[in-house]
């Protein structure tokens, strides 16, 4: 069984974890994952000068599946405006097509 779901990026500071991850669950989503990450981004290079994924100065990049594109935009939409002015981070929408939907 599948099913149609939009999947979520959110890519921020690893301080902003737990407030990332009270919208997300505070919106109805069922579940997200969340992975250590650097890079380059419009911020600069997020490290002492090499892309890290180190634990004081990292970044995060949360995955979520969202049953609808409208579920998805009113976290991408809460994150965005509560840290994207005073911390760095980008949010992006895929397509996706969730495979033993059972659970979902």
């Amino acid at each position: 069984m599948t099913k149609e779901a939009k999947k979520l990026v959110i890519i921020t500071e690893k301080l902003l974890l737990k407030k990332v991850a009270k919208i997300i669950d505070e919106a109805g989503a069922t579940g997200y994952t969340v992975l250590a990450t650097g890079g380059k981004g419009s911020r600069n290079v997020r490290s002492s000068g090499q892309p890290t994924v180190g634990d004081t100065e990292s970044n995060i990049k949360f995955e979520v599946l969202t049953p609808t594109r409208e579920m998805a935009l009113k976290i991408s939409d809460e994150v965005a405006a509560r840290f994207f002015e005073d911390y760095s981070g980008i949010t992006y929408l895929c397509e996706a097509e969730v495979l033993h939907a059972h659970k979902f």
